[in-house]
């Protein structure tokens, strides 16, 4: 398995630190508000990385965080009248309505920064001890420039972003480029207490302080949105790297940017839209279709045509999945055939080329492809005369490769209300009574209920529309 590695730039052959187990790090939402649909594609992508992890045999340990205090946070909660605290258990709550909505599993740990002040601390002044950061009046800084490998991730130098940078007058820090650790108290804000007066911890050092508490001194892979490449990321690894003295992360991963209608994503242009906003309009799973059908790192445009067909194609895999489930349970058993034994080698083959496609930095636009290749194979060579031996494999294989990307798994089995089933058996009726008008007109009256019948030699099926 190769990945792309934002931190060399290169594809590069996937070896975890040990054997098969994999650490893996992936940054979650501020929780002030819901998620965007760009964080979305960054949650979503990640969740089906790890799937694909599991299914080529390896131990997953996966971490994603609540950053639960910020500024943003202080000033929505100060505006509704409540507690940072309660900002935060309502949005964290809300993360979970839209991320299960989008078929996105729980991470086996989901820490918040505001669990883990202490280690916050103690991480800090290791820093310190080490010469990596200085305090002025309650206020405690990273230098940069001490880190002589600051900007490798970001691939940039330096002396270059000193000369971009602004410092301002009243600004307490040595150099431009040094970033908070810990903020000291203002008036009215959350605080902790710590060995240079009260305060909280800067966005950057939860992130290095979680992953280490849940995954260790380093970790196999951290991933993310483009934006916090620099400086969010670039930060992590200094002071990581500056406390422990060893590699933060081995592999970095980093999803493509996610346009509306061509357009970069603002609130100022009107077109910011959150996940829960698309997700009310759209079937989620279409929705987590669409995400997936690029390749992560390429830029992706959204409008809601492309989720509408998307949806279509949802119904495609469904409708095959279906017929499969229904020619199961009419096919008979029997001897496999030439045919049905090459047919059987076809499914193995497509299972093949789907493992190496997503074996090439996990390439899900050229694995969903596999899966609708793979609903025309079985639309053009199933049918009632085939083995149930193959279709019971035909359809198993779709499911399980649609389980791999985590789609063609949220609609379970449907059930017709009672006044439907009625319907349809009194439909069947006046078909063996051949009163066509009447079965017509339940055709009709089921049709205007959101349900179709299709009329086969072993019965009649239904879905809805």
């Amino acid at each position: 398995m190769k990945i792309y590695n934002t931190l060399t730039r290169k594809k590069e052959e996937f070896k975890p630190l040990e054997g098969k187990k994999v650490r893996m790090y992936v940054c979650g939402p501020t929780v002030y508000n819901y998620f965007h649909i760009g964080n979305a594609r960054a949650f979503l992508v990640f969740d089906a990385f790890r799937r694909y992890l599991e299914y080529r045999g390896y131990e997953v340990t996966y971490v994603q965080n609540f950053t639960d205090i910020d500024d943003k946070m202080i000033k929505r909660a100060e505006k509704e009248g409540i507690t940072v605290k309660e900002l935060a258990d309502r949005f964290i709550q809300e993360y979970f309505k839209d991320a299960d909505a989008l078929g996105i599993k729980r991470a086996d740990y989901h820490p918040r920064a505001t669990e883990v002040i202490l280690d916050i601390i103690e991480m800090i002044k290791t820093l310190m001890d080490k010469g990596y950061a200085y305090e002025v009046d309650g206020d405690v800084y990273f230098k940069t420039r001490k880190f002589k490998e600051y900007g490798k991730l970001s691939h940039q130098n330096l002396e270059e972003l000193e000369a971009g940078a602004r410092i301002k007058v009243e600004d307490k820090k040595q150099n431009p480029m040094d970033f908070a650790l810990w903020k000291k108290k203002k008036p009215g804000e959350p605080s902790w207490l710590s060995p240079w007066g009260e305060g909280r911890p800067g966005w950057h050092i939860e992130c290095s302080v979680m992953a280490r508490k849940f995954l260790g001194d380093t970790i196999d892979i951290h991933a993310g949105g483009p934006d916090l490449i620099f400086p969010h990321h670039e930060n992590e690894i200094a002071q990581s790297e500056g406390a422990t003295g060893k590699p933060f992360a081995r592999y970095w991963m980093h999803i493509g940017y996610l346009n509306i209608n061509d357009e970069k994503m603002s609130k100022s242009l009107g077109n910011f839209y959150t996940a829960r906003e698309v997700i009310q309009k759209h079937d989620p799973e279409a929705v987590r279709l669409f995400l997936l059908s690029a390749h992560y790192r390429n830029p992706i445009n959204f409008s809601y045509e492309l989720i509408q067909q998307a949806e279509k194609g949802l119904e495609r895999l469904y409708n095959a999945l279906e017929n499969l489930k229904h020619l199961e349970s009419v096919a008979e058993e029997r001897e496999l055939t030439p045919q049905d034994k090459q047919l059987l080698n076809k499914f193995n083959a497509y299972k093949e080329e789907f493992i190496k496609v997503m074996d090439d930095d996990f390439n899900t636009a050229d694995g969903v492809a596999v899966l609708f290749e793979l609903v025309k194979e079985f639309n053009t060579n199933i049918d009632e005369k085939a083995s149930r031996k193959v279709i019971t494999a035909a359809k198993n294989l779709l499911l399980e490769l649609g389980g791999v990307l985590g789609i063609i798994q949220q609609r379970g089995e449907e059930k017709l209300e009672e006044e439907i089933e009625k319907l349809i058996k009194k439909r069947e009726e006046a078909r063996q009574n051949k009163n066509w008008e009447l079965a017509d007109r339940i055709r009709d009256e089921l049709k205007e209920k959101g349900i179709i019948l299709e009329d086969t030699p072993h019965g009649t099926r239904w879905k809805k529309i």
